[in-house]
């Protein structure tokens, strides 16, 4: 399996994980803390996603090698592959606000829940509610993202077959 490959199923089960977690697994139990892991789950999907693409471009040698970190991934993606494959920039916004709000967390001195909410709160006091409509349509901009990058490396397969046909002649 391509690493690009792995990458796409990551992604796919960080959904289905992130998903499970806020229609099953939080009505059940009814804690809010659960929230912070599907933020966790959605912010996965998306780097897993975003790195499929940045793997299979590497595969293709149309872009350079990167580092196997967030931040070298997330440049490259955005440097190079952006503007190339069209990709909307509000998605560029939606994977930054994601690793905000992880980091957000990771660094909180105080979290609480309120009301069926979990509240991060910042050491200068700023404070970001987590609630599970904003989940949904997170979840939901994570897939439409995820679809998205599938669609491209979908279509680059295909173009790619061609190539390796052509060669073969």
């Amino acid at each position: 399996m391509e690493k690009y490959e792995d990458a796409r199923d990551k992604a796919a089960r960080n959904i289905k994980i992130a998903d499970h977690m806020l229609t099953q697994t939080y009505p059940l139990v009814n804690d809010p803390k659960i929230l912070v892991s599907v933020i966790e789950n959605i912010f996965l999907a998306l780097t897993n996603s975003m790195a499929s693409l940045l793997y299979f471009e590497k595969a293709c040698k149309n872009i350079p090698p990167f580092h196997d970190n967030f931040e070298s991934k997330y440049n490259m993606f955005k440097m190079k592959l952006v503007d190339k494959h069209g990709i909307g920039r509000d998605y560029i916004r939606f994977i930054e606000d994601m690793r905000d709000i992880v980091v957000a967390h990771k660094k909180s001195p105080t979290e609480f829940s309120r009301k069926g909410s979990f509240v991060i709160c910042s050491e200068s006091y700023n404070l970001k509610a987590l609630a599970p409509n904003e989940m949904r349509t997170f979840i939901s901009k994570a897939k439409s993202f995820n679809d998205e990058i599938n669609k491209i490396i979908k279509q680059g397969e295909s173009r790619n077959m061609v190539i390796i046909e052509g060669d073969k002649a």
